[in-house]
């Protein structure tokens, strides 16, 4: 087995979704390069889904024992290319920096049938077809995705039929909700925003309890204070059907301590500024990455 197919981590994580229809129809097989924390998600949150285990095929050098396990259940682990089967979608979730490397492999399991579905980053449809062929559909989770929370963007070629974009979508639905672009050239800045999002609301969590601590708090009590909070404050923001700004105007108290804080936060250089910057950062470094 090529080493080059390992998944993105070794961790395993579980995801529940409901259940889906057009899992419940796919007939042909659906391959999973690379079985790390996120493929691992996606499995999982497709044989929840109704996706029969025999169905799926896993290709990853190091099989993890909760994907061992699954093969009771009819997962086929590591199989030949003529042991797969006609695949009709195959999965990407290798890492970048292997992805062409392992390209004579992946490929071999491509037929003109075939749609291939990424999940890797910085890497273009021209890329993918190039390396693995097939009808190419480039997309971008993130890491909530490993708790059924993410949310993922999808760019189709335009050679992907309706059929294999509705399993293509299904497919990454296992994990969280779905949004479609048209223009490939979006994806950058949405790795910017979405997919290393999670980070940057991380650093905020961080840097509150850091807050809370240099304000007198003990640490381990601002530290709880400050992730509960976020956590709180996104599950708000995620049930609310209101503005982020206007829950945001309904915490703030005209010249109470929510005031003070946000008129830092709010000046100039604050914020905003900062964000901005940041995007702007990560959105060139992607550009650069798919080169």
């Amino acid at each position: 087995m090529d080493p080059r197919l390992r998944g993105d981590d070794s961790e395993f994580v579980v995801t529940i979704v409901a259940d889906n229809s057009t899992l419940q129809n796919i007939t042909g097989t659906i391959l999973l390069a690379g079985a790390g924390k996120m493929g691992g998600a996606l499995l999982t949150g497709w044989l929840a889904g109704g996706l029969d285990p025999r169905r799926v095929a896993v290709v990853d050098p190091h099989i993890s024992p909760e994907i061992t396990a699954l093969a009771g259940r009819g997962v086929a682990l590591n199989p030949d290319v003529k042991a797969a089967g006609a695949v009709e979608t195959m999965v990407l979730a290798v890492k970048p920096q292997m992805f062409r490397g392992a390209g004579a492999r992946l490929r071999s399991f491509v037929s003109a049938t075939t749609s291939v579905v990424s999940i890797m980053a910085g890497t273009t449809i021209a890329s993918l077809r190039e390396v693995c062929g097939g009808a190419v559909v480039r997309a971008m989770p993130n890491t909530p995705a490993a708790i059924g929370r993410g949310i993922t963007v999808a760019v189709a070629a335009s050679d992907v039929s309706a059929q294999q974009r509705a399993v293509a979508d299904a497919l990454l639905r296992a994990t969280g909700s779905v949004e479609w672009v048209e223009d490939e050239s979006l994806m950058d800045a949405v790795t910017a925003v979405s997919g290393s999002g999670p980070a940057y609301v991380f650093l905020l969590a961080e840097e509150l309890a850091r807050a809370g601590v240099e304000a007198g708090l003990p640490e381990a009590l601002a530290t709880k204070l400050a992730r509960e909070t976020v956590a709180g404050s996104g599950e708000l923001l995620h049930q609310s059907e209101l503005a982020s700004s206007t829950l945001r105007q309904n915490v703030t108290s005209p010249g109470g301590t929510t005031a003070a804080a946000l008129g830092v936060l709010m000046g100039e250089p604050g914020l905003r500024d900062l964000m901005i910057r940041a995007i702007a950062a990560a959105t060139q470094r992607s550009k650069e990455l798919a080169k």
